[in-house]
């Protein structure tokens, strides 16, 4: 079964079409008629959160000993490709989930991975990562969030910003500076002393919470540490090695939703008695939109089995570099498609009910999370160039 509307030139095995096909007709189902309810309402939705959940998607690429369903990057970017498709705020449900989750799986003790992983690849609890501060986005090593020792505790002071699921996870991958350096923390939302400060108003992905995190005097016990000291720096790069593939599949999935509707509008659109897909500008423009899409679909596909052989090996150093132009690509794609759908639509496109609109709201903030796509190209170079 060939999903419609999408090309797919990248060969999947019948293992990874089985996967596409379940979670499309999942979304298109069950996901699609709440996208703009979700959007208007700007609330997480945890209806949604069940439905992945009860599927297994929450936990699909979480290892199988702790609850999850264990299948690779590939079939979890294609996942959020299919959810993306039809509502980026909920395929958001799943690609937090997996980042918050990212460095209890990468760095983590025993211990701790047997403590929170099954009930975050359950979904009985919600996860969240929180790196980013008022002065501190790009710029990781500029963190000023700080854990001091003391005895078998932790004591945590600092603020976050701009994290997802603050104010909804259970579960926070916390980054503070420690006497050896940058460290991470897993940091229960009942600890005393944390609060959610403001939820932001945002342009996009209205039904994933963006909130402000305060942190004073929390004690967090010296085992919620996650690896050794001083490796902080290192596990959330390995992270992004690992997350900025989904959020590249994110972004695919929400240009080829945006031209899966403009495509259907200008096959029905009527001007001057004709279809309008039959002038030479509209077909230039689909043209390039679905050879954009295809593109950025193959550095995602590739990136994602990058992550595959790490897997397998323990090590690729071709990872770092596919996953920004895996990201900075799809992003910029998304961006470039849905702008494109909206004027393929005219004024149709400026209203909510055609869903282009909210596509493109969507699709900005692919290019700045999970590194801008400025760093991304910095990053790219730097491979290029053998790390200078």
């Amino acid at each position: 079964m060939k999903i419609e509307g999408s090309f797919n030139y990248f060969e999947l095995s019948e293992e990874y079409r089985h996967i596409q096909q379940g979670i499309h007709r999942l979304a298109q189902e069950k996901i699609k008629p709440r996208a703009t309810e979700i959007d208007e309402e700007a609330q997480y939705p945890f209806d949604i959160l069940k439905i992945l959940s009860a599927h297994g998607y929450i936990g699909a690429n979480m290892p199988v000993q702790y609850g999850g369903a264990g299948l690779d990057m590939l079939s979890f970017c294609i996942i959020v490709e299919e959810i993306s498709r039809v509502c980026a705020s909920s395929s958001q449900v799943a690609v937090v989930q997996e980042l918050g989750s990212l460095p209890i799986m990468i760095g983590g003790s025993e211990s701790l991975k047997r403590r929170y992983l099954p009930d975050l690849a359950s979904g009985k609890k919600i996860a969240a990562f929180a790196l980013t501060e008022p002065n501190a986005g790009s710029d990781v090593k500029s963190l000023k969030t700080r854990a001091e020792l003391d005895g078998d505790f932790y004591i945590l002071n600092g603020q976050k910003m701009f994290i997802s699921n603050g104010g909804v996870a259970d579960v926070y991958s916390v980054f503070a500076q420690t006497e050896k350096g940058l460290s991470v923390f897993v940091v229960d939302s009942n600890t005393r002393g944390f609060e959610v400060g403001k939820l932001e108003k945002k342009m996009g992905i209205k039904g994933s919470p963006t909130a402000q995190l305060f942190f004073e005097n929390c004690r967090i016990p010296a085992e919620n540490l996650i690896g050794e000291e001083g490796e902080g720096w290192l596990i959330a790069m390995k992270t992004f090695d690992k997350s900025r593939p989904t959020v590249a599949a994110q972004a695919l999935g929400i240009a080829q939703g945006a031209y899966d509707v403009a495509l259907e509008y200008v096959k029905e659109r009527e001007q001057f008695g004709q279809s309008i897909s039959s002038f030479q500008g509209i077909q230039f423009m689909l043209a390039d939109m679905a050879t954009q899409i295809e593109a950025a679909r193959g550095l995602v596909y590739r990136a994602a089995s990058k992550v595959n052989e790490l897997t397998s090996t323990g090590k690729n150093p071709e990872l770092t570099r596919a996953s920004s132009m895996a990201k900075m690509f799809a992003s910029d794609t998304a961006m470039k498609v849905t702008t494109d759908a909206v004027q393929l639509l005219g004024g149709y496109g400026f209203i909510h009910e055609y869903r282009v609109e909210r596509m493109m709201r969507d699709a900005k903030i692919t290019q700045i999370y999970e590194g801008t796509n400025q760093i991304q190209r910095q990053i790219i170079a730097r491979t290029i160039l053998g790390g200078r």
